[in-house]
């Protein structure tokens, strides 16, 4: 093929015409005054629509407006979008030099495609760009927006979101990079239906669930996948910028097509170091409260046999009945006698800790249930999980660099495979190589294993200790006495 690509859809999707297309451009982002508030960051990504101009190009512009400021900061552009006409396997790359649009030409980051012409996933697919529009439409948009940029075009087949978030690691960089997903919404639905439709999928992209985006709600769902679980590890924050359809913008109301627009933030990290520092001094406060969770806990469990219930009339500190993400550990004359626990907040801190309290001396696989006798020596520990922080690094040795022994909890994951230490563990392994080796070897990784997919978390654990006898547990056996106000027998 000819090393610049033509526009497939160029007077059809969007005018042909250079001046006529700025003119419309323009008049979108005017229309859309859509700018930052003062002192944020231009997005790491945004997902918008890719219909012709009349019908989403002011949905478009929502989140194209939120670019501005960054003119001549982001000087390349990862786009991935859906396969409308030809079905493969995988990811596709172009073997083209550049692309041309009415708007201008923009040359492809040919470096950054080789390397990614390394992944299993990816291949090079001429007939899955020779047609399509799916990328196409949003060009004009970042000539019009960023000026000069680089671009890796990527049109997604029958692709996991786990390969696809692989790619998108490959390619994360700084803020020079902005990772582009192009999705509509439902199709060819009525007005009210594709109305309910989309706000459900609306709903579903911005708590990251990626169980709950289907092709049938986004004809991107794989590419905005991907996007959501890359960025649910790196801590990425998202903003809904506008949520409508066809029948609102230019078309019929009997068969209409849904757009949305997005912007995703990277976290701040003075605001996030801010935050676990409120976050220690509110669980400290609580240290006490949370150490008799964990009494009761067992004691209820030896008792009845089942995690405890949460008393729904008692009066419990904001903290307890925020999201929470907790570990709860045992141990006897300094040996561990059980941990389990959670790595992200999903529940009620009170709801994880007291499920974990039952779990770790009832259910853990590698002890035996906790016996009477055992009771007495038990030492209690909860470790109150902040959120997890994605880390960006070329290789190992950047990430080893990056790794603070004492503090940092790591979280990894590859290819399906996750496991993670807290930061306690730094006690019996002080060095970073250590560290990171046995953690991988815990998630059934090779001790040498690195992949350009191979992602880390790192977060901070705020610690809580006490020994099982205490205020709510006297010394014999459990009972109809062992209370904490907001614990109960299970109905």
């Amino acid at each position: 093929m000819t090393a610049t690509r033509s526009p497939a859809v160029a007077g059809t999707f969007y005018p042909a015409d250079p001046a006529a297309l700025r003119q419309q451009i323009a008049g979108f982002l005017a229309e859309a005054d859509n700018a930052p508030p003062a002192g944020q960051a231009p997005p790491k990504a945004i997902i918008g629509p890719h219909a012709g101009y009349i019908y989403s190009g002011a949905v478009a512009a929502r989140a194209y407006a939120r670019l501005a400021a960054a003119h001549g900061t982001i000087t390349r552009v990862v786009l991935i979008g859906p396969s409308h006409y030809v079905a493969f396997q995988g990811l596709a790359v172009d073997t083209a030099d550049a692309w041309t649009t009415p708007a201008g030409t923009v040359s492809l980051d040919t470096e950054a495609i080789a390397a990614l012409r390394q992944l299993p996933m990816v291949g090079e697919l001429e007939a899955a760009f020779t047609r399509e529009h799916a990328l196409e439409v949003h060009v004009p948009f970042l000539h019009q927006v960023l000026g000069d940029f680089r671009l890796v075009p990527i049109v997604a087949g029958n692709a996991p979101p786990e390969a696809v978030a692989a790619v998108l690691d490959a390619l994360w960089g700084g803020p020079e990079t902005l990772i582009v997903v192009s999705t509509d919404l439902s199709h060819y639905l009525g007005y009210a239906a594709a109305r309910q439709t989309d706000a459900a999928t609306a709903a579903a992209i911005e708590r990251f669930d990626t169980g709950a985006i289907t092709p049938m709600g986004a004809c991107g769902a794989g590419p905005t996948n991907g996007l959501l679980l890359a960025a649910r590890r790196r801590g990425l924050t998202i903003e809904r910028l506008d949520l409508r359809n066809s029948g609102d913008t230019a078309g019929p109301r009997d068969r209409v097509v849904g757009y949305g627009a997005w912007a995703l933030h990277a976290p701040e990290t003075p605001a996030r170091e801010m935050a676990v520092d409120e976050e220690q001094m509110a669980v400290e406060a609580l240290a006490e409260g949370l150490i008799q969770l964990v009494r009761t806990g067992i004691a209820l469990g030896f008792d009845t046999g089942h995690p405890a219930d949460i008393n729904p009339h008692a009066e419990l500190p904001p903290r307890l009945t925020a999201p929470g993400a907790a570990f709860v550990t045992l141990r006897r004359n300094g040996l561990l006698r059980g941990c389990v626990g959670s790595a992200v907040a999903t529940r009620p801190l009170i709801v994880d800790v007291v499920q974990h309290a039952f779990n770790a001396a009832f259910r853990d696989w590698r002890f035996p249930k906790l016996a009477l006798d055992e009771w007495a020596g038990l030492e209690l520990s909860v470790s109150v999980l902040t959120a997890p922080l994605a880390m960006a690094f070329a290789d190992e040795a950047s990430l080893l660099a990056q790794l603070r022994p004492g503090t940092d909890g790591l979280v990894i994951e590859d290819s399906g495979r996750t496991a993670l230490f807290l930061p306690s563990v730094w006690e019996e392994v002080r060095e970073p190589r250590q560290f990171l080796t046995l953690l991988k070897l815990k998630a059934g990784m090779p001790a040498t294993h690195f992949s350009p997919g191979f992602a880390a978390r790192r977060f901070r654990a705020i610690e809580v200790k006490g020994p099982m006898i205490g205020p709510s547990v006297p010394g014999g056996p459990p009972g109809d006495s062992l209370r904490w106000t907001p614990l109960q027998r299970p109905a």
